[in-house]
């Protein structure tokens, strides 16, 4: 799997990927690239919780350039990018 340990299973993306769709996440708008370890801004981003079906701990959701990505919420760290 890319990402991280315990991230989103590689069969289960696509469905999370339609999951976040129907939320409607509004994108956040980043000017480096969208890619495990970039850093977020403290500001600016909002972070949603992962449905418990997708069996991730400690982790949430954002929309970075239309991108779905996991986040380490302590450190706005990006840790897997769902493609």
């Amino acid at each position: 799997m890319a990402g991280a340990l315990g991230g989103i299973a590689d069969q289960q993306q696509p469905e999370f990927r339609t999951y976040m769709t129907t939320q409607k996440v509004p994108s956040y708008t980043y000017k480096e690239e969208v890619r495990v370890g970039a850093v977020l801004p403290e500001s600016g981003v909002t972070y949603h919780e992962v449905p418990a079906e997708y069996k991730v701990k400690g982790y949430k959701y954002t929309v970075v350039n239309n991108t779905p990505v996991l986040v380490e919420p302590s450190s706005q760290k990006i840790v897997q990018v769902i493609r």
